[in-house]
């Protein structure tokens, strides 16, 4: 494939879709963390989280995370989240480029929003970031939009030790509400 058509493969609007998408800022931490608790409570393996957790792990800091929300326009309620954490990896011997920018999918929530839509609306912020690639796992419901995001397989597979936490069985990836703490 030509790189000009590659280009044209995975172009990305120029603003998110989705209306009242916005960052996520102090204020909203008590409803973002209201969404977090819930949604992760149907997973067999996630983290606990509170106000003071949310804010720590998720509240905005650049090239650390970055979270977004929406926010309905009509009555304020935060219906949904999407966030995503930064890991560059140096690029050596390189001339050119001594960095690639590489976000992660985070934590999601979508109650309202398509959880597509959501995820292409966090692809367009990371690009507008200069980011240069956008990973994700397939863990919580994430496999949903893979394949039409356009997210190509990754070469590794990610193993969790969990220490002192006995199972009787293999947790499958939809299982898991656990990203990284």
């Amino acid at each position: 494939m030509t790189m000009s058509r590659t280009i044209r493969l995975y172009k990305l609007p120029d603003s998110p879709a989705t209306p009242g998408f916005r960052r996520m800022e102090l204020r909203d931490v008590a409803a973002v963390t209201r969404l977090l608790r819930d949604y992760l409570a149907q997973f067999a393996v996630a983290p606990d989280l509170d106000e003071a957790d949310v804010e720590h792990w998720l509240l905005p800091r650049d090239d650390v995370v970055d979270s977004y929300l929406v926010e309905s326009p009509e009555t304020h309620e935060i219906t949904d989240f999407c966030s995503f954490y930064t890991l560059p990896s140096s690029i050596l011997n390189n001339q050119n480029y001594t960095v690639l920018k590489a976000a992660y999918s985070y934590y999601n929530v979508a109650t309202k929003t398509p959880l597509l839509q959501l995820t292409n609306d966090a692809l367009i912020v990371a690009k507008r970031k200069d980011y240069d690639v956008f990973n994700a796992l397939d863990v919580m419901h994430n496999e949903s939009f893979l394949k039409d995001l356009k997210f190509g397989p990754g070469d590794g597979q990610l193993h969790y030790y969990l220490y002192n936490y006995r199972l009787r069985n293999p947790l499958r990836p939809a299982e898991l509400g656990l990203v990284l703490l």
